[in-house]
């Protein structure tokens, strides 16, 4: 049993102008798969399934942005192929995908790689996917698959988890001579990640009714996709995707998950407390617990966001507050001029609006607290920790989250410690969330605009949930095209 193994995978908001190339991917090749963590578990599916002969081939993986450019798809894509054509013969393919992936002059990136794949195995060799519970999926995606997986959490603590369901069902169908199948079932519903956290209602009762699901004759895996909001795509909604043996009971479940999700659409709310920026301001201003943590949602960089903002900085510093962490704010020209300074240096710095000039920047003087670089990255991941005005500012010079306490250990930062701390965010990650006291979400402008309403609909369908609020539905379950007859 012979298994070509790899991928793409990002998140891409077409409301940003500033475009993915290859230096914002982290690219792994041929057996650095298999030697990786993230997927260890190739090596050792399961105690009853067989270990196949792994064809690792490419993996490419970024921090959510701004579309892809042509080239850099391009790119990636003609050497996944050619390593795929190398590869042949295999028994089945599994391609570990995001499905919010927007590649610059293209809709249904995902669509394309997968019908590309498909073109070079042929007809008769079954395709796993696993996706994230945000991606989009399409008619042509379905249509070329035979196996799916999606997360079932957000925030997401099951990627390992969803990766072995896609793969453990691809070696049991080989090892059985099956061939399951999918069946869908588009919802004109399309609500941000930040209303549908799985750890709130409703999400949280949709989402554990799907092992229900699971269990049902005929079924293997049963999905509910809340779609990604900020690609302004036709394939742009949610959907219900299954994966089974048994075409009726497949497309059964795949319409009863569509229709609870359906039901429950005006019953999506923000986890944490949330408003407008000086609205969020004014109660940590009044606040006597500590940490308060306040996610400023339109430019986080796991949603999609550039990540280069100072909107925030700028409120807090016209307010005269202190004591306040921020992690992080991402601007290579400001880490380069206090990498020249050196550490303890004092320099007049202008924060923000570095990659996407429409943010908001500030000019301050910051005194440079601490520099770190590390020579052995292939990739420009320095930071330097700055002090502007008795608050501590964290600047990177590539785009990236700080959502781990890792991220701020290695700063020597405590985000436990400090009596507010400002992070790129909508939920808060499982490290942060426990620690906010409270967790409060500021409505702040950028790229992955909450206010999700006003946002320009172009190619989107307009009968869409909340977009449209006089929608009239029924769920109508769809078959691959690999599944029919």
């Amino acid at each position: 049993m012979r298994i070509a193994v790899g991928g793409i995978h990002t998140e891409c908001s077409t409301y940003s102008p500033v475009l993915m190339r290859p230096e914002d991917f982290f690219v792994m090749r041929g057996d650095e798969l298999p030697a990786s963590d993230y997927f260890s578990f190739l090596k050792a599916p399961g105690a009853d399934l067989p270990v196949p002969e792994l064809e690792p081939l490419l993996h490419a993986r970024a921090v959510p942005g701004g579309p892809v450019a042509i080239e850099t798809y391009q790119g990636f894509k003609a050497e996944f192929l050619d390593r795929l054509k190398t590869a042949l013969p295999v028994d089945g393919v599994y391609l570990a995908m995001h499905g919010a992936m927007h590649v610059d002059g293209m809709f249904d990136a995902e669509g394309d790689w997968i019908s590309a794949v498909r073109a070079v195995v042929g007809p008769d060799l079954p395709i796993a996917v696993s996706y994230d519970l945000h991606g989009n999926v399409s008619q042509t995606i379905i249509d070329q698959i035979d196996i799916f997986a999606a997360y079932r959490t957000a925030p997401h603590i099951d990627v390992r988890s969803t990766m072995l369901r896609a793969y453990t069902m691809l070696l049991t169908a080989l090892r059985d001579a099956t061939r399951p199948g999918v069946a869908w079932a588009p919802v004109p519903v399309l609500w941000p990640g930040e209303r549908t956290s799985t750890e709130d209602a409703p999400a949280d009762a949709l989402y554990a009714a799907l092992r229900r699901h699971d269990a049902a004759d005929g079924i293997l895996d049963a999905n509910l996709m809340v779609g990604y909001v900020w690609a302004d795509e036709p394939r742009a909604t949610a959907c219900a995707v299954v994966t089974g043996t048994d075409r009726a009971a497949a497309c059964q479940v795949a319409e009863e998950i569509a229709a609870s999700y359906w039901a429950a659409r005006e019953a999506f709310v923000f986890g944490p407390v949330t408003g407008p920026l000086d609205v969020m301001l004014d109660l940590t201003q009044t606040t006597r617990t500590a940490p308060v943590i306040l996610a400023d949602s339109g430019d986080n960089p796991t949603g999609g966001g550039v990540g280069d903002r100072a909107d925030v900085l700028q409120e807090v510093l016209k307010r005269g507050m202190t004591n306040v962490l921020f992690a992080g704010i991402t601007d290579r020209p400001a880490v380069e001029a206090c990498f020249d300074a050196g550490a303890g240096a004092t320099l007049d710095l202008q924060i923000g609006a570095s990659l996407d000039p429409a943010g908001v920047s500030v000019r301050v003087k910051a005194t440079v607290l601490r520099l770190d670089d590390d020579p052995t990255s292939p990739r420009d991941e320095r930071q330097a920790v700055v002090d502007v005005a008795g608050n501590t500012v964290v600047l990177a010079a590539r785009r990236r989250p700080y959502h781990n306490f890792s991220d701020f250990e290695r700063l020597d930062l405590d985000p436990r410690s400090v009596p507010m701390l400002v992070v790129k965010s909508g939920y808060l990650s499982p490290d942060l969330s426990p620690i906010a006291n409270p967790n409060l979400m500021a409505l702040t402008d950028g790229v992955v605009n909450q206010d999700i309403e006003r946002l320009a609909n172009h190619h989107r369908p307009q009968q869409t949930y909340p977009f449209d609020k006089n929608l009239a539905y029924v769920p109508e379950a769809r078959l691959s095209a690999r599944w029919q007859g």
